[in-house]
C-alpha cells in the first residue's frame, strides 16, 4: 500500500481463515520501505508527465514494487510463505465521474519481480459501473471487525465508514497530506504528536473558509482525488500568510469538524447499540492533539473513539489490501456498491500469474 501522504511503502504479511462466513487474521510481520527524495518527487509529479513517461513511470515503479516485496520477504524469512501479492499501487488520477481511475504500479512487472501471483488495480471495476472506487476498505472492515460501529482512516485522506444496513462509507477531507505540507515548511517531515499544532491558534477566518467548502455539502457516496488537498486546500492556507503553528492549528481543528459532521449527517442511520465505538487508524492516529480533538467533538454525540495497537493502526489498509486480494483470488465480491455508488457490488481486481505454468 502507498498512500497519498507519500511515507513510503506499507508491507504487511498476514494470513486470513474463514470458518462458516467468519474471517479472522493474523498480521505476521510488517514493514514500512521509505521513499528516497527521487522517488517521493517522482511519484508527487506523476500526474504532469507526458503519457509516455508516465507509462514508463508506471511498469519502473512496478518492477520497483516487485523488488521491494522479495526484499520484505528475504528480511522476514518469509521464502515459500507468500501465496498471493495484493498491491494497491501509488493513485495519481481519480476522476470517477468519468469512470476513470489510475494506480502507478504495474502488475505485471510486479510478478515478473517475484514469480508469485499478483492482484492489482482493485478500484478499476468498481468505477467501470459508476461507482466512487473509494472507499475501498469497507469491505474489510465489515467482514474483519463487525464490533465496531464506525471506522475512522486518518491518512493522506480521512474517510469514514458505518457499520450499518447499508454500509456506507466515504471520504471526508484531506488530512496528512496537508498537514505534512505544513510541517514541511518548517523543516519537519510532519507535526510529531499534533505538538506544533498544539501551540498555535486558530484562525477563525480561514477556518470558516474551509468549512465552506463546496465538497462538504455534497452527499454521499462520494470521494476525494489527492489534488483537492494540493491545488485547493493547502493554497488557501498559505494564502492566508499565518504562521506553521496557527495554520497546522487551523487545519487540526477542520479535519476534527468535519469528521464530526461526517458522523452526525450519518445519525439517520439506526445502529443496534448503545454503545457507539469509533475505531481510528492511520498516521494521524498517532497524532495526540488531533485525536483528542476529534474526541472531544464526538465525546458529545456519546462515541468512544479507540485507538488500536500501533501495528494495526499503521498497517490496517496494507490488510485490508490483502484481504480484497484473498476475495478476488476466491472470486468473491470485495466492492460494495453501497458505499461506492456503483451499479452493483463487484469483484475488483487485475490477476497476474507470476508463475512459471
Amino acid at each position: 500500500m502507498s498512500g497519498s501522504s507519500l511515507d513510503g511503502q506499507d508491507i504487511a504479511f498476514a494470513e486470513f481463515q474463514e470458518n462458516a462466513g467468519k474471517w479472522t487474521y493474523e498480521i505476521k510481520e510488517t514493514a514500512c520501505y521509505n521513499y528516497d527524495d527521487n522517488w517521493t518527487h517522482r511519484l508527487k509529479n506523476a500526474v504532469s508527465l507526458s503519457a509516455l513517461e508516465y507509462q514508463l513511470l508506471h511498469t519502473e515503479y512496478g518492477h520497483y514494487i516487485g523488488q521491494k516485496v522479495n526484499e520484505f520477504i528475504a528480511d522476514h524469512g518469509l521464502q515459500y510463505q507468500v501465496s498471493l501479492i495484493a498491491s494497491h499501487g501509488h493513485t495519481t488520477f481519480h476522476l470517477p465521474s468519468k469512470k476513470m481511475t489510475a494506480q502507478l504500479g504495474d502488475g505485471a512487472a510486479i510478478a515478473a519481480e517475484t514469480g508469485l501471483p499478483v492482484v492489482t488495480d482493485l478500484r478499476a471495476m468498481d468505477v467501470a459501473l459508476g461507482g466512487q472506487g473509494a472507499p475501498i476498505v469497507p469491505i474489510g472492515e465489515k467482514m474483519l471487525w463487525s464490533e465496531y460501529d464506525y471506522f475512522l482512516n486518518i491518512g493522506g485522506i480521512a474517510n469514514i465508514s458505518v457499520n450499518a444496513d447499508p454500509y456506507v462509507a466515504f471520504d471526508i477531507c484531506p488530512a496528512n497530506r496537508v498537514l505534512n505540507m505544513l510541517a514541511n515548511e518548517d523543516g519537519k517531515p510532519y507535526d510529531d504528536g499534533g505538538n506544533i499544532a498544539a501551540s498555535g491558534n486558530v484562525n477563525s477566518f480561514l477556518l470558516e473558509k474551509l468549512n465552506q467548502l463546496d465538497y462538504y455539502r455534497q452527499s454521499y457516496p462520494k470521494s476525494l482525488a489527492n489534488d483537492f488537498g494540493t491545488d485547493v486546500i493547502y493554497p488557501m492556507i498559505r494564502d492566508m500568510r499565518r504562521g506553521i503553528p496557527d495554520a497546522l492549528r487551523t487545519y487540526s481543528e477542520h479535519i476534527a469538524i468535519q469528521i464530526n459532521n461526517a458522523i452526525s449527517a450519518l445519525k439517520n442511520l439506526k445502529l443496534q447499540t448503545s454503545n457507539l465505538k469509533l475505531l481510528a487508524t492511520g498516521g494521524s492516529a498517532f497524532n495526540k492533539f488531533l485525536v483528542q480533538r476529534i474526541s472531544d467533538l464526538l465525546r458529545k454525540q456519546q462515541i468512544e473513539v479507540v485507538i488500536p495497537d500501533a501495528t494495526l493502526v499503521s498497517y490496517k489498509e496494507a490488510l485490508i489490501m490483502a484481504f480484497i486480494g484473498v476475495l478476488r483470488w476466491r472470486q468473491e465480491y470485495n466492492v460494495l456498491s453501497s458505499v461506492t455508488g456503483s451499479s452493483r457490488d463487484s469483484i475488483g481486481g487485475a490477476l497476474w500469474t507470476g508463475q512459471e505454468a
